[in-house]
Parts: structure tokens; sequence; C-alpha cells
């Protein structure tokens, strides 16, 4: 293990965030540049090696944490990143977005703080790149058979990734203009920078996969035909359909769902717009749901110059302390305050949202809202509770229902959904469809970004094996694994 002692002598640090009044001012990551590597190797010295680490229970991925966490205390930087590498097609993408629920399950946090597992993991990866150690890794010799990806997310990528390394040629098709799928339109600037996809599309196009952007599959090309022309398909279009709030006045102008709103603030980034159509500049915006996608709406206001910001969330607000009905190792349900949330605006729980009002030009103006308080397991409203607030500015944060049907992909393939509306796949993560196979939320629903990696690390073997009889590929997951819950 590394430090014997370290859990016991080591206190938990975490990586310092630039003051709120300072980052609200631009778009760059909240972080303060440098400030994990001075105390990283000590922080990753708390491991304690255990003899059955419960954090590879944690991450779906099965990440080799206590070994790079020994690694990192002896700041063996390569050897880190092998042993990350392992695992893990981008932990510069989890390092900076995962919800860590390796955390929750780190054998320390039974009656201490948890390992910054998160933060290890994003330091080995920067310094890995720092140092050149992240290079391509093109295939020994190509298999001759063909692959099409539709979709490049995290679990597209991983999927194609993995597919090309085992000698495959492999093309990704993206509907958007630019690679990354919500990465790259659905995340904030300020929550990870878009020059980590950069580089890592550029490792995965030396090593030979081909990139397709703009071609949205099920309109801009028949799903039939394109199974013709690829030996095998790979669907990780995601589950793009967002939850609506089918209440009076959702038709007023102002009122737009979360992917509709966050991604024109990453095309100002990426200079494609000079100013946002839909911001929040000397607004009163209210943000309804309460998760992450909430809070990156809130934060995008914040820098957007919202006069003021309200979240809403419809559950009651969870507590600071593990609850004793969600116990180690079990991800709980937390009270979090997010790098946004520091930033300012005030957060509402136990309410839900009555109706909308406009003014004579149909724009929103107002939000009703009304307490509400779970009795029996139902939701009831409070009489007497409602009120209204100013709100000319609406972001619907509540979910995703499922994949796009809209578009035609899965009429045109003809797929079989299961019961909540995804894409069904058997064992190997194959559909209905020979040939045809699934990873991501396509398949399994709203979820994480590790679990969408490993899904389509997991896809990966089911196609390899189906191409060549074999494969060696890793499938970290099965499709009906979940996470620890409770």
């Amino acid at each position: 293990m590394a430090d014997p002692k370290g859990f016991l002598t080591t206190g938990r640090e975490v990586a310092r965030t630039r003051p709120a009044e300072e980052r609200v001012k631009d778009w760059n990551e909240v972080y303060v540049p440098g400030s994990l590597l001075p105390i990283i190797s000590k922080q990753a010295g708390r491991c304690m090696d255990c003899g059955i680490p419960f954090c590879h229970n944690g991450c779906p991925l099965g990440n080799l944490i206590p070994e790079w966490n020994d690694y990192a205390y002896r700041e063996d930087w390569t050897a880190a990143s092998e042993r990350l590498h392992a695992t893990n097609n981008f932990p510069e993408f989890t390092g900076r977005l995962c919800p860590a629920p390796c955390e929750s399950a780190c054998v320390l946090a039974i009656n201490q703080p948890a390992v910054t597992i998160k933060n290890v993991e994003v330091s080995i990866i920067d310094k890995a790149w720092d140092n050149g150690d992240v290079t391509p890794q093109p295939p020994d010799r190509l298999s001759g058979k063909t692959v099409a990806v539709i979709g490049s997310g995290p679990a597209g990528l991983a999927a194609a990734q993995q597919l090309t390394r085992a000698g495959h040629t492999v093309a990704v098709y993206e509907r958007a203009d630019r690679i990354g799928g919500l990465l790259r339109y659905g995340i904030p600037e300020f929550k990870m920078e878009k020059s980590h996809i950069n580089r890592r599309i550029e490792q995965m196009r030396a090593e030979g996969t081909k990139f397709r952007t703009e071609i949205e599959i099920g309109r801009d090309i028949d799903a039939a035909k394109l199974r013709k022309r690829y030996d095998a398909v790979v669907i990780a279009a995601g589950a793009t359909v967002s939850r609506d709030l089918p209440v009076p006045g959702r038709e007023l102008n102002g009122i737009h769902f979360a992917m509709e709103y966050l991604p024109l603030s990453n095309k100002v980034r990426e200079g494609d717009l000079t100013v946002s159509p839909i911001s929040a500049e000397g607004k009163h915006v209210v943000v309804i749901g309460g998760g992450d996608t909430g809070a990156d709406c809130v934060g995008t206001a914040h820098r957007q110059g919202a006069l003021s910001v309200t979240q809403l969330e419809i559950m009651p607000k969870p507590g600071e302390e593990r609850a004793t009905h969600q116990p180690w190792p079990t991800f709980p349900m937390l009270y979090k305050v997010t790098s946004a949330h520091e930033e300012g605006g005030e957060r509402v729980y136990s309410v839900s949202t009555t109706h909308f009002e406009g003014d004579e030009d149909g724009n929103v103006q107002s939000l009703n809202l009304i307490e509400v308080e779970f009795k029996d397991g139902k939701l009831e409203q409070k009489p007497g509770t409602e009120r209204k607030i100013p709100a000319q500015l609406v972001t619907l944060a509540m979910g995703f229902t499922g994949t796009d049907q809209e578009n035609g992909l899965v009429e045109q393939f003809g797929l079989e959904l299961d019961g909540r509306g995804n894409i069904a796949r058997d064992a190997d993560f194959a559909t209905n469809v020979p040939g045809v196979y699934v990873a991501g939320d396509a398949g399994r629903g709203q979820s994480l970004i590790v679990w969408a990696i490993a899904e389509g690390r997991s896809a990966a073997r089911g196609v390899d094996r189906m191409l060549t009889g074999a494969s060696d590929l890793p499938a970290p997951i099965r499709p009906t694994d979940r996470a620890l819950t409770v």
C-alpha cells in the first residue's frame, strides 16, 4: 500500500476553486490551475489498499483505484497512467464530471472522509498528458471488418476506440457539427474545457477512427442502408428526449429545455455565435430540476448576467449526512453544493409548478408554484402554499425519457424497445437486429458518464466477438447491471 498510516495522519483536501466573484466573469474551469499537484500524493497516500476494495464496486468501470493511488503516492505518474487507462478510455472526462460513486463506496468513508479518488484520477491523467504518456495506440493489423458507431458521446467514443484498437475500421456518425455529444454541447465550459475532448479526438484519429459530423442517421442516411454498408453497427445515440412540463402557459416564449439553452453558450465559446440567442442577461431566471443539468443552467445563467436565479426541485431537501436507510457502500442522496450553487442563487425544495403567466406579447413573466409533500407514497399539494415568482427565462432540466424516435432511427432499423422505452438488448448488448448493438443511455436510460464508458467498452467486446469469433476486449458490466442504491 501507499502510506500505511496515511489515513490516520493526513486529512482530506480537495481541489481549490477560484473565488466565485472572479470565475463568474469567465468560462474557464472553476478550479485553481495546479492546485492539486502539491497535495495529491499525500491524498493518494490516504488509500488503505483494502483487502476488499469496495471502491471497485462503486465504479462500473472496475477502475484499479488502490493501484494507481499507490503509484500517485510514489509520484510514478507513468505507471499510474498505465493503470488508469487499463480500465478507462477517458479519465480526464470522468475525473472532471463523474459524481464519484467510488468515493461513496470507499472503505475509509465508513467513519471518515473518503479518499479523494476523483482528484487523484484527474491529477494522474493531466500529468500524463503533460509528460507525453498519452499516445495513439493503432492496431498491429486490420481485421478487414467495418463498424459504424452512431453517436459520439462517452459510450460511442469508448466503443469506437476499443474496436479501432482491436483492428476494425470504425466510423463515428454524429448529428451535431462537432464530436463529443453531450460532453461537447451539454456540459458547460466551466465544468470541462473542450480542449480535453479535442485532444482525445486527435488521438483517436491517429489510431484510425473516422469521424463523420452533421449526419443524422434516420434523417440524412437511412438506417437500413447504413446497416448494409457495415459489418456491424453500434447505436450510442443517448437518451436525448427531454422530459416536458405540460402545465398552462408552457407555450410562452422564454421557456426552454435545458438542452436548448446550454448548447448555445458552448456555441459562443466555440466562436460560432457572438452572443447566445437565449440569454439570461438582465432576467429573472428559474431552473426547474435539481440535478446536475439544473446546476449547469444555474452556472450558465450567472455568467450571462442574470438578475436572479432560482432553482426548483419537487423532491424534499436531502440531508447532509448519510441516512440510515442509505448505508455504506451505497451511493447516498446527499445535499450537494456545486460550484454553480456557490456562485449564488436560491434553491427551493418540495415545490411543483402549477402554471406560467406571460405578457401581452406572449413572453413568460412569472411562474406559479405550490408546496408539495409525500403522503403514503403519493405526492400531494399543500393548500394555501401557492405563490408567484418572477421568471423571464425558464429552463426545464427534469431529466430525459429515452432515445430519439422521431428521426426514424428506431423504426428504420426495426428495433425492439423495452418496457421503459429504451432499445432492448441481450447479454452481449446486441439488439433484435443481427449485427446491430446498443450502448449507453440509448439502452440503459439516463445515467452517469462512468456507466456510459463502461457500456461502450462492454458493447465493443460483443461486437468484436461477433466479428471475429472471440475477443480479448474487456467487458466491465452486463446490460442488466445497476448502481448499488437503496
